[in-house]
């Protein structure tokens, strides 16, 4: 079986944040259940989400709220600079973001083809994309 066959998903996204707290109560906003943590020697807290998706969070975060160096300084790095969620609505979720008191930060955005973005920053300032297919 080859490399490409082996892979079936993603198993986890990594964020990096300073508090468990702050960052728990943000994702619970989007649905995101608690599962355990901290654990490990980083350490590491994990929600998860009912369609199936596992955040991974990093506790070490130096400072409670700096610039993200992937997103918002000139020199531009490499690494991930975001996670896009799908949605089935994407005006229902801005309403929804904008009820809680969530910032949405860039968008709407159509894209060719049709499919149409909105993106918020969790605390941390982590970019996070709704994005519903054409």
């Amino acid at each position: 079986m080859s490399l490409s066959q082996q892979i079936t998903g993603i198993s986890h996204i990594g964020i990096r944040v300073h508090s468990l707290d702050r960052a728990r109560a943000f994702y619970e906003l989007l649905g995101f259940n608690f599962v355990m943590g901290p654990i490990g020697p980083e350490p590491v807290a994990v929600m998860s989400h009912p369609a199936g998706i596992e955040v991974n969070f990093i506790l070490n975060a130096a400072e409670t709220s700096a610039e993200n160096v992937l997103m918002d300084i000139e020199a531009k790095h490499a690494g991930y600079t975001h996670m896009a969620l799908s949605v089935q609505n994407i005006s229902d979720v801005q309403l929804a973001l904008e009820k809680a008191g969530v910032l949405i930060t860039g968008g709407p955005i159509t894209f060719p083809g049709g499919s149409v973005s909105i993106f918020v920053r969790d605390p941390d300032r982590n970019v996070i994309e709704f994005n519903q297919r054409a």
